[in-house]
């Protein structure tokens, strides 16, 4: 298997699948002219160190094979922090430097990456920074998205929002967007980036069957206003909304593994919607997981949404699951009921 370490995963030519195109969904992003798979392919936990070069290709190959034009990164993502743009990096030249504008790559800066005052939060200093380190690793001259990953309570959302006006001036980013904001917060962005003569594209909150936060808040109302796409992660709760916990916690799981997840988001009243939940997605002969995802893409004001893959056959069951994509009411109706009521 090849090493990370290595100046190139290895030597073999790709050549993507001439139908890559033909089932993939794609949805446009707000008001804007750029479009998005509805699966994205998010390198948060499976594209650090640790993780064998040669699987991770073997990811980022078969993603691009299924239509998955989307590849979503921040500057911290490992771990280490970097490691995951820079192995992504290796990717992109091994394989898809002739398809690069056939690729959204997307990037962010919000949490803290380096020691002392300017490696952390939302001022100029540490936005721009951070964008050239995060070129640097992935071996690219722009991103076609970098966001703004949390919001900062101290600096001045106009410096921020200023910041994310310049990068695009710059040339260092295509489209800007947001994640992690409430929709004042969302709205008032928005408007500053409008004046500035830089629209806002995209927001990326979480949001799954079990995290509904977005839709209390009137999130997707906020940015339908303004015209701005929505993108979630964690559809799947941290694969919560898997078959992975259904008969147990497996070691390898993430609940024991991860700083992200413990046993206690795994309570007998969770666990009891959990098989109820799979009981749903059984009788429309789906995974759990399958469910979740159509669930989640069931608005249209949904562009996408960011999905993880620590294999390839993880990564096609949840891209499968775009090939069913209809709820009807009753089962709306019934997943409400499991959730809000159990």
């Amino acid at each position: 298997m090849g090493k990370i370490g290595s100046p190139r995963v290895c030597d073999v030519t790709y050549f993507p699948a001439a139908d890559r195109y033909a089932d993939m969904i794609y949805r446009r992003a707000g008001r804007s002219g750029l479009k998005l798979p509805a699966i994205s392919l998010g390198l948060w936990h499976n594209f650090g160190d640790g993780r064998p070069a040669d699987r991770q290709r073997d990811i980022v190959r078969r993603a691009f094979d299924l239509g998955v034009t989307h590849f979503d990164l921040a500057n911290n993502y490992g771990p280490p922090p970097g490691s995951a743009e820079t192995n992504f990096g290796r990717i992109l030249d091994a394989d898809f430097r002739a398809h690069r504008d056939e690729m959204i790559i997307s990037t962010k800066a919000g949490y803290t990456m380096w020691d002392g005052p300017y490696g952390d939060w939302g001022s100029r200093k540490y936005l721009v920074s951070s964008l050239d380190q995060s070129l640097a690793r992935l071996g690219l001259d722009y991103v076609d998205v970098f966001y703004h990953h949390r919001p900062d309570p101290e600096t001045p959302l106009e410096e921020t929002m200023t910041a994310l006006d310049a990068i695009v001036r710059s040339g260092k980013a295509l489209y800007v967007g947001i994640s992690n904001y409430k929709s004042a917060q969302a709205a008032k962005a928005a408007e500053i980036l409008r004046e500035l003569g830089t629209p806002l594209l995209i927001h990326q909150p979480s949001y799954s069957i079990l995290n509904r936060w977005i839709e209390h808040d009137r999130l997707l109302d906020t940015l339908a206003d303004v015209g701005a796409g929505c993108i979630a992660f964690s559809p799947l709760q941290q694969g919560l909304l898997t078959d992975r916990y259904l008969t147990g916690i497996p070691d390898d799981s993430r609940i024991r593994t991860s700083v992200f997840l413990n046993e206690s988001a795994l309570d007998d009243k969770t666990l009891g919607r959990l098989h109820a939940l799979n009981d749903i997605a059984k009788r429309r002969g789906q995974t759990l997981a399958q469910l979740a995802l159509v669930w989640a893409l069931r608005d249209e004001r949904m562009t996408s949404l960011i999905i993880g893959a620590s294999s390839v056959q993880q990564l096609e069951n949840n891209v499968a699951a775009l090939g069913n994509p209809a709820l009807d009411q009753s089962e709306l109706d019934e997943i409400d009921a499991t959730v809000l009521e159990l």
